[in-house]
């Protein structure tokens, strides 16, 4: 580092400036893909027809990818349905009439309670997990024993109703979403009926974690087997273990050494955060004015180190807190008029680039007027497949870079910052040497 003292142009001012000298070659990896400022996730959750049917046409327009997090039991074709796994019902019920609700039998009663074959006991399993979620016991042993007394007694009439984010799910069909795939937006799991899964017992559990992600497996294939959101953003640990090892990465809850999680109702600034990185969730309702969703960008490229993750679910009437095509076609042009500073990209991706840069290695070295780069990565290149972005610094004499790697090149311009002249490129993990040579 260089320390110059220069006269201004007033005789009684003096200006310091720093210059500072970077050796050439000197190499990082970029916090965001392409060197962005911030980065954006855009989420739908249930899979309900005007996701597709409204929202993905505008962000096709813009050209931005999305993940949705779909209930696969709804959709038509789907080889794994909800069900009750367990003791006959009818021995349940009738074991309640002598022996209340526990802590033993809970789990059991609450997952049995959505198949008991009468209309209106799905809604006594939601209520009961909201308790647990809470940490309410007390009050969801009672909604059990009231739900398994009505049942015995009559009062409600058979049949079988689904919870309407699994209803507002219809209409949408493996093909389409196998055409939505391609065009680049990612199809992770919502379970295969959307239950409260703090409520259900381990074998339920497991059954709706596992079946949702390999009839994804079946209908597309292993790489979207790799996010998840268990409905009503569940935070509860069991949930959470038990889906950790089946999918990668939750949105739910993700802990990582060098990511903060700030929840949809969380009020905290992310940027008051110096992790590395800051998982920011926001969800729109119909309340929330256009002018707030705007400002999460504005925040988001204010800092440098915020994922914004938005979490939607309704569009024009259909679904949970539906929001208007017209709503989400103005926020997402204001998010485009960001984009030279942020990256968007699916869930997947930001989790895989986020994970990749942490655990990788870049070593470089000089030979011939050749810089050259070598990216090693610790983690399971099968599953991480995202290239990361490289930042080179190059001798300020160099008017143009050749980036070589195989048979791939290409020709690029260095820019420049206040340490020196720099290109920033593309490269795989793992994939062997790259040259960068100076023209």
């Amino acid at each position: 580092m260089k320390r110059m003292i220069l006269m201004c142009a007033s005789a009684i001012m003096i200006c310091t400036f720093t210059v500072l000298t970077i050796a050439s070659g000197q190499t990082d990896i970029t916090k965001w893909q392409y060197g962005k400022r911030g980065a954006v996730s855009i989420t739908y959750d249930g899979g309900s027809m005007n996701q597709f049917r409204k929202a993905l046409p505008i962000m096709d327009r813009l050209g931005f990818p999305a993940t949705f997090f779909i209930v696969t039991g709804v959709i038509p074709g789907s080889q794994f349905q909800g069900k009750f796994i367990g003791r006959p019902v009818k021995e349940i019920i009738d074991e309640t009439a002598s022996i209340p609700t526990n802590k033993d039998n809970f789990l059991e009663r609450s997952s049995a309670a959505p198949y008991l074959g009468y209309t209106g006991t799905l809604e006594y399993h939601t209520d009961a997990g909201n308790r647990v979620e809470t940490g309410k016991f007390k009050e969801a042993y009672k909604i059990m024993d009231d739900l398994y007394a009505k049942v015995r007694n009559g009062d409600f009439p058979p049949g079988n109703r689904i919870n309407q984010e699994v209803f507002a799910g219809r209409g949408v069909t493996w093909d389409e979403i196998r055409l939505y795939a391609k065009q680049g937006h990612e199809m992770a799991s919502h379970t295969i009926t959307h239950p409260q899964m703090a409520a259900l017992d381990d074998v339920n559990l497991i059954y709706e974690l596992e079946k949702s992600g390999e009839e994804i497996r079946n209908q597309l294939n292993q790489k979207y087997v790799f996010s998840a959101e268990c409905p009503y953003a569940t935070e509860d640990e069991r949930v959470m273990q038990h889906s950790y090892k089946v999918y990668p990465a939750l949105r739910n809850r993700m802990p990582e050494r060098f990511l903060a999680e700030l929840n949809r109702s969380n009020r905290k600034n992310p940027g008051s955060f110096s992790s590395e990185y800051v998982q920011w969730q926001r969800g729109a309702t119909t309340k929330t004015p256009l002018p707030m969703m705007n400002s999460w960008i504005d925040t988001t490229v204010a800092n440098i180190n915020v994922w914004l993750v938005l979490a939607f679910h309704g569009v024009d009437g259909i679904g949970w807190e539906a929001l208007t095509s017209e709503l989400l076609d103005e926020f997402f042009s204001y998010m485009k008029s960001k984009e030279d500073d942020l990256w968007v990209a699916t869930f997947a991706d930001v989790t895989k680039y986020m994970r990749e840069r942490m655990n990788s290695t870049v070593k470089t070295s000089e030979s011939d007027k050749k810089i050259l780069v070598s990216l090693t990565l610790t983690l399971d290149s099968d599953i991480y497949d995202i290239p990361l972005t490289l930042k080179s610094y190059v001798p300020s004499s160099w008017k143009e870079v050749l980036v070589e790697q195989g048979s791939e090149k290409k020709r690029i311009y260095p820019q420049r910052d206040i340490k020196g002249s720099y290109v920033l490129y593309q490269i795989r993990p793992n994939s062997g040497i790259l040259e960068l040579t100076g023209e």
